[in-house]
C-alpha cells in the first residue's frame, strides 16, 4: 500500500515571491488588514460620542435611539462565523473589498441621514459590511505569514492596532464633533475605506480553500437566528432587566436554533461550524481565555468613560486622550508576545497577560473621586493595556495557527463571534454589579419627587443631571454623594473582575498546557488524505491507498 501525499489545504491564486515564503508583500498586507480593523474599532466605539448631537436632530423615539446604538454590534456579531466561512470558500480578498465598498457607502448614508429610521438601516448595513471584513483580515494575515516567528508578530501588532483603535474612537469623534456635525464622525470612513480599497486591490493575494464544499442553506440562518437571539438577549437584559419579556423570548429562540444548529453541524459532511475544533486544546483553550479577557475589559471600557466624564467631569475628548496610553501601551507592547512565547510558551504568556491585568484591576479598583492621573491611572491603563495585547495577540495566533489554512476565515469567525458573545456578557453581568452597588450605595436627599428619585438611581450619569438642578445644599450633596456612590461600585466591580481575572490566568496554565510554543502546521500532512471540506486536520483521518 502506498501513500498519497495530501495536497495543500490552501492554494494562494498569487503564488509567493521567490525566496521569500509569505511573499514579498507581506507586511504592506498586514498594514492594509491593520488599517482595516483600526477602522472597525473606531466606528464601534465613536457612536456613543455622537448620540447627544443626533438626537437632537433627527428627534428619534427611545426605542430608536437604542436600536441605533445596538444594530450594527447585532448585525455584525451574528453574521461573523457565516462571513468568516464565505471567505475560505469564496475568496478572503473577495469578501474584504466587497466589505470595503459596502462600508464606505454604508457611512455615506449614515453621514447624511435624514430620519432615525434611515440612521438604523444604514447602521445595520454597517454591522453586515464589518461582518464582511473583520475575518478576511485576520485570514488574509495568517496567510501571509507562513514563518511561525513572523506570523505571531504580526498577529500581535494586528491585535495592538485593533486595540488602539477603540481608545482612538473618543479621540476622533470628540475632535469632529467639536469642529462639525455629527455625521463627520462616520462621513470620516469614506477616504480611509477608499485607501483600503485602491491599496487592498493592489498588495492583497487572494486565498480561499481549494476544497471549499457547499454552503449549507439551513445552517446559515440558524447560525444568524441564534447569534442574534443571544446577543439580543444578553444586551437588553443588562439594560432593563429580569423582567423583560423580549428579552427571554430572544434568549429561547437563540438556544433553541443553537441546539439544532450544533446538532447538525456532527451530521454535515461540510459544516458550516466544524465542531471538532473544540477537541483541539490549543484551540479550545484559546477561545475561553479570550472570551474571559472580553469579558472583563469591555466592563473597565464602560465603567472608566463613566469615571471620567461623569464623576471627574472631563470632556469627551479630554477623557478619550486620559485613556489612549493603555490602548497605545498595547501597540507598543505587542511585538513582545513573539519574543516571549519560545522562552516562557503560549500558556504562560497568556496567563501573564491576564496576571497583569488582574494587577491593574486591583490598582484602579483604589480610585478616588479625585485621584490623580498620576501616578495611579496612567501606571494602571498602561498595565492594563501591556496584559490586554500578550493575551489576545497569542490566543488568536493560537486560534489561526491551530487549524488549517483553508480553514482560518471560519476560525476567526469564531474568534470574533466569542468576542462579541463574551463583551456582551461582560456588560450585562459586571455592569449589573456596577449599577447594584451604585444604587444600594447611593443616598437621596428627603423630598425628591418620585420620578428625579428614579432617574438618580438609574445611573451616575442621572445622579448628576439631578443633582444639579436642584438648589442649594441638597443638589450639591445629591452630586457628590452620586460620585462616591458610583466610585465606590466601580471599587467593587473591579475586584470582582479581577477576581475572574485570576481565576483565567490560573486556567490558562491548564488548559493551555501541552501547547507548544511553535505550532505544527496542520497543512503540512504527509501520510493522512485530504481532509474533508470543514475537518480539523489535525484530527485523524485514514490513509488513502
Amino acid at each position: 500500500m502506498t501513500t498519497t501525499p495530501a495536497p495543500p489545504v490552501d492554494a494562494p491564486v498569487t503564488p509567493p515571491g521567490p525566496g521569500d515564503p509569505g511573499g514579498r508583500l507581506r507586511w504592506a498586507t498586514l498594514a492594509v488588514c491593520g488599517l482595516a480593523s483600526m477602522l472597525l474599532g473606531i466606528d464601534n466605539s465613536v457612536l456613543n460620542y455622537a448620540i447627544p448631537s443626533l438626537v437632537r436632530d433627527l428627534d428619534p423615539s427611545a426605542t430608536q435611539v437604542l436600536w441605533i446604538a445596538d444594530i450594527y454590534g447585532f448585525a455584525m456579531g451574528g453574521l461573523l462565523l457565516v462571513m468568516g466561512n464565505v471567505g475560505d470558500r469564496y475568496g478572503r480578498k473577495r469578501l474584504m473589498m466587497a466589505g470595503a465598498v459596502l462600508f464606505g457607502a454604508a457611512s455615506l448614508v449614515t453621514a447624511y441621514a435624514d430620519s432615525a429610521a434611515t440612521l438604523i438601516a444604514a447602521r445595520a448595513v454597517l454591522g453586515v459590511a464589518g461582518a464582511m471584513i473583520l475575518p478576511s483580515t485576520l485570514s488574509l494575515v495568517r496567510h501571509a505569514f507562513t514563518v511561525p516567528k513572523e506570523r505571531t508578530l504580526a498577529i500581535g501588532i494586528s491585535g495592538g492596532v485593533a486595540a488602539a483603535s477603540f481608545a482612538l474612537g473618543p479621540v476622533v469623534g470628540g475632535f469632529l464633533l467639536d469642529r462639525f456635525w455629527w455625521g463627520s464622525v462616520f462621513l470620516v470612513n469614506v477616504p480611509i475605506m477608499a485607501v483600503v480599497l485602491v491599496s487592498g486591490l493592489v498588495v492583497l493575494r487572494e486565498s480561499r480553500s481549494p476544497l471549499p464544499g457547499r454552503l449549507d442553506r439551513i445552517s446559515v440562518p440558524l447560525s444568524v437566528a441564534a447569534m442574534l437571539g443571544l446577543i439580543y438577549a444578553v444586551k437588553t437584559l443588562a439594560r432593563s432587566g429580569v423582567h423583560d419579556t423580549s428579552a427571554w423570548l430572544a434568549a429561547g429562540v437563540g438556544l433553541l436554533c443553537g441546539t439544532v444548529f450544533l446538532r447538525r453541524q456532527t451530521r454535515l459532511a461540510e459544516p458550516l461550524l466544524d465542531v471538532r475544533l473544540f477537541r483541539n486544546p490549543a484551540f479550545s483553550g484559546a477561545i475561553s481565555s479570550n472570551v474571559i479577557g472580553i469579558f472583563a475589559s469591555t466592563t473597565l471600557s464602560l465603567a472608566f468613560s463613566l469615571y471620567l466624564q461623569v464623576v471627574r467631569g472631563w470632556s469627551p475628548l479630554l477623557s478619550g486622550l486620559a485613556l489612549l496610553p493603555g490602548p497605545l501601551s498595547a501597540a507598543v507592547a505587542a511585538p513582545a508576545a513573539a519574543v516571549l512565547i519560545p522562552r516562557l510558551g503560549r500558556a504562560r504568556v497568556v496567563s501573564l497577560g491576564l496576571a497583569l491585568m488582574t494587577v491593574s484591576s486591583v490598582a484602579l479598583a483604589t480610585l478616588g473621586v479625585g485621584t490623580p492621573y498620576w501616578p495611579v491611572i496612567l501606571p494602571g491603563l498602561v498595565v492594563n493595556g501591556t496584559g490586554i495585547v500578550l493575551l489576545f495577540s497569542v490566543t488568536s495566533d493560537t486560534v489561526l495557527a491551530s487549524v488549517p489554512r483553508g480553514r482560518t476565515g471560519t476560525a476567526a469567525g469564531i474568534s470574533e463571534s466569542a468576542q462579541e458573545v463574551g463583551g456582551a456578557l461582560g456588560i450585562a453581568v459586571l455592569g449589573s454589579v456596577l449599577n447594584a452597588f451604585y444604587r444600594d450605595a447611593l443616598t437621596l436627599p428627603a423630598g425628591l419627587p418620585a420620578g428625579a428619585a428614579r432617574t438618580a438611581r438609574d445611573s451616575v450619569t442621572g445622579g448628576v443631571q439631578v443633582g444639579s438642578r436642584l438648589p442649594g445644599r441638597a443638589g450639591a450633596l445629591l452630586v457628590n454623594g452620586a460620585k462616591h456612590a458610583f466610585t465606590h461600585s466601580m471599587h467593587v466591580t473591579l475586584l470582582t473582575t479581577a477576581v475572574l481575572l485570576a481565576a483565567g490566568a490560573v486556567a490558562a496554565l491548564f488548559t493551555l498546557r501541552g501547547v507548544p510554543a511553535e505550532i505544527p502546521d496542520p497543512d503540512a500532512t504527509t501520510d493522512t488524505a485530504p481532509a474533508p471540506a470543514g475537518a480539523a486536520t489535525s484530527l485523524p483521518h485514514p490513509t488513502r491507498g
